[in-house]
């Protein structure tokens, strides 16, 4: 069963991780490295079963190879899940073993914080090995992510404008702001900045509070997001936001926000196709994250990170030519745009290369 799944997507490399002194139960899962070293977060959830957990791990991992690959990045994508509930069975064991484990792999997996871990886990992983990213700022990190992402969804936002309005000029449009965690609030004074009309909602009443007092938005409860007039809707919470039910609602001529899997199945992206919804990529609009922490592989640059981050823009627009040439709905173009990249590196290395493959080698300690 997990040999077929494994050959339907191509996965390279399934590693089971077990630790009885700790309690470690992990699975790392590699996808593809043909760009280079497998770059992706480590998740702790209390799964209620092992396949749960592989299945979470196996499709996180391709869809880190897609991500990395249309950020323009010479990394692959793998994932790795640890079995066990965040709150209670965490330990510096734990993390140590799967430091260990992560360096057994000896550089084919880059590990980084997700769901359920911090950096100071990332912190016990690097007193292991070297692959992992997102540590403290003393070990040479880029600190927090959340900033440097809302840049990246402020850049793809302005290109996917470009593409529905014919300007990027966010200046008086109306911009629907799902979720003002800290991703979107930087996301708001980017465009508060801009001189953009706001509108949010959230779960938590003190961030709609504070995106009120600081941005003049305009609150709404939660469920009413939908319905709203506006130019642009940005999904910057939960996934699954467009789906049938929403879709009939939407007064928006965009969708680009920094949550991940917004379409809730591949069929509501050709659905706001057809609508004439223009709709950014989510995992090509909210790249910046990664971008940043895989340039502490090279020493960590700030203003080279930031850099490749405005690129999103282009990738954005490149998208949206492919969805052009090829008569396909934009989330199909992004997938397709990094499976050209992957091919093409593929064929220029067997083409270059023989015995040995080129890996990125680092040591920021």
């Amino acid at each position: 069963m997990i040999f077929e799944v494994m050959t339907k997507y191509d996965y390279e490399q399934l590693v089971f991780c077990q630790d009885k002194n700790s309690g470690l139960k992990a699975i790392i899962a590699i996808h593809d490295t043909t760009l280079g070293p497998a770059l992706g977060g480590c998740r702790m959830w209390n799964y209620q079963t092992e396949e749960e957990a592989i299945t979470d791990a196996l499709r996180l991992a391709r869809g880190m190879t897609y991500k990395n690959a249309a950020a323009g990045l010479n990394l692959g994508g793998g994932k790795s899940v640890i079995i066990g509930d965040p709150k209670k069975d965490k330990s510096e064991e734990l993390f140590r073993a799967f430091g260990r484990f992560i360096q057994g792999l000896n550089g084919r997996y880059i590990t980084a914080e997700d769901v359920g871990t911090t950096v100071e886990d990332m912190d016990l992983i690097y007193m292991e090995t070297k692959y992992v990213t997102g540590v403290s700022p003393a070990f040479g990190s880029s600190g927090n992510p959340s900033p440097v992402t809302a840049y990246g969804v402020y850049r793809g936002m302005k290109a996917t404008a470009k593409v529905a309005f014919g300007d990027d000029s966010l200046k008086g449009k109306t911009v629907a702001v799902q979720g003002v965690g800290n991703v979107a609030y930087n996301l708001c004074k980017y465009l508060h900045e801009e001189g953009a009309q706001l509108i949010v909602t959230d779960i938590n009443p003190d961030s709609v509070k504070r995106a009120v007092q600081e941005f003049g938005a305009q609150a709404v409860n939660p469920n009413e997001i939908y319905d709203v007039d506006c130019d642009i809707f940005a999904p910057c919470a939960l996934g699954a936001v467009v789906n049938d039910e929403t879709i009939e609602r939407f007064k928006c001529k965009v969708i680009a926000g920094a949550a991940n899997n917004q379409l809730k199945e591949d069929r509501h992206g050709d659905m706001l196709e057809q609508k004439g919804i223009v709709y950014a990529p989510d995992y090509v609009i909210n790249a910046g994250g990664v971008i940043n922490v895989a340039d502490e592989l090279y020493g960590y640059n700030r203003e080279r990170a930031m850099k490749k981050v405005e690129g999103i823009y282009d990738t954005i627009l490149k998208v949206f030519e492919i969805s052009e040439r090829d008569g396909i709905p934009s989330y199909k173009a992004a997938d397709r745009m990094a499976e050209e990249r992957i091919e093409s590196v593929r064929k220029s290395r067997s083409t270059f290369l023989s015995n040995e493959r080129s890996i990125l080698h680092f040591d920021h300690r």
